[in-house]
């Protein structure tokens, strides 16, 4: 299919991203204003912006609702606290239905705070993260498991953000794997995709994104040795595709491996959130073509167009159809 054929048909199509479902502060400060505090001696941020974003599995819906998507929605867990106001309110402007995010004042809100030098235009500091480390609490989950199943009914692609990287605190628990295990299982028709950054090996069922470092972490930790064709067996998946950076993507089927190039971008302006980009450019182009090597260049466009933008930037299907003609 051409990349037209797969950009018209996307309006049909609904996801559901479901996991880690972040908030994103880009918080701009004055280094003019950094004079120590009276109180403490210790240098001050002076904090003079901030915008907002959907982060983590967020940035994915924000790039399914950019491509043209019939209908997005999120499937996670907030804190009751002013940051999952924010992401609320966010996840609302970007047209992604946030109607399954279970808010709880038993946990914050996932939120990554970055901040920006107004001088020079790049993040320069140490990031203030807001997370969890205590697993999530069993009725919230509860909530979570109760919800899945029918949700999954109602949607045509599935991705699953499993974001947080310490071993307990995030959305995509022991039982919630599980549970998107026997939902594929009893799905064959519908795309499962996740990307995991710590815990990969564990899925089961379901198509599985990683990059090389990634995969290569996950072998050792499974098979105590780097085989990414036996990876792929170790998770029971029709499909694992290892992204390599401006090199391309490594698939990895029954048949084998095929690599796939992609055409390198001259300096991008900021690759954070190139993954997820990838994420949700795939993984709805193959629910349309049925093609890894399609969907995995269709991907590889998406986030080539998000990389020479500031933030997590998103690829509208105008920005795609230049891409693919360039």
């Amino acid at each position: 299919m051409t990349t037209s054929e797969i950009l018209a048909a996307f309006s049909k199509l609904s996801a559901l991203v479901v996991g880690d479902i972040c908030l994103d502060r880009w918080c701009t400060y004055d280094p003019a204003t950094s004079e120590a505090s009276r109180e403490t001696g210790i240098p001050r941020i002076g904090v003079i912006q901030t915008e907002v974003t959907p982060g983590a599995g967020g940035t994915v819906a924000n790039n399914l609702v950019a491509l043209g998507l019939g209908r997005v929605a999120v499937l996670g867990v907030a804190g009751d606290d002013g940051h999952g106001l924010e992401l609320k309110r966010t996840l609302g402007r970007h047209h992604i239905s946030s109607e399954m995010l279970i808010r709880t004042p038993q946990i914050a809100t996932f939120t990554y705070t970055k901040l920006i030098n107004s001088v020079t235009s790049k993040e320069d500091q140490p990031r203030v993260d807001f997370i969890s480390t205590v697993p999530l609490d069993t009725q919230i989950e509860q909530q979570v498991l109760d919800l899945l199943p029918e949700a999954i009914d109602s949607f045509d692609v599935i991705l699953i953000s499993d974001q947080a990287e310490t071993s307990a605190g995030g959305v995509v628990t022991p039982a919630v794997r599980d549970l998107l295990a026997e939902q594929a299982q009893q799905h064959p028709g519908k795309v499962f995709w996740v990307d995991s950054r710590e815990r990969m090996e564990l899925f089961r069922n379901i198509i599985v994104k990683s990059n090389r470092e990634e995969a290569e972490a996950a072998c050792h930790r499974a098979l105590g040795k780097v085989d990414i064709k036996a990876l792929r067996e170790h998770c029971k998946t029709k499909l694992l595709i290892v992204t390599d950076g401006p090199q391309g993507a490594l698939i990895v089927d029954a048949t084998g491996e095929q690599f796939c190039p992609t055409k390198a971008v001259e300096k991008p302006v900021d690759i954070c959130g190139a993954g997820d980009a990838f994420s949700a450019g795939a993984a709805v182009a193959l629910a349309v073509t049925g093609s890894a090597v399609d969907a995995v260049r269709f991907g590889n466009l998406v986030a080539s167009i998000t990389i020479m933008k500031k933030g997590t930037g998103t690829a509208s299907p105008a920005e795609v159809l230049e891409a693919a003609r360039g």
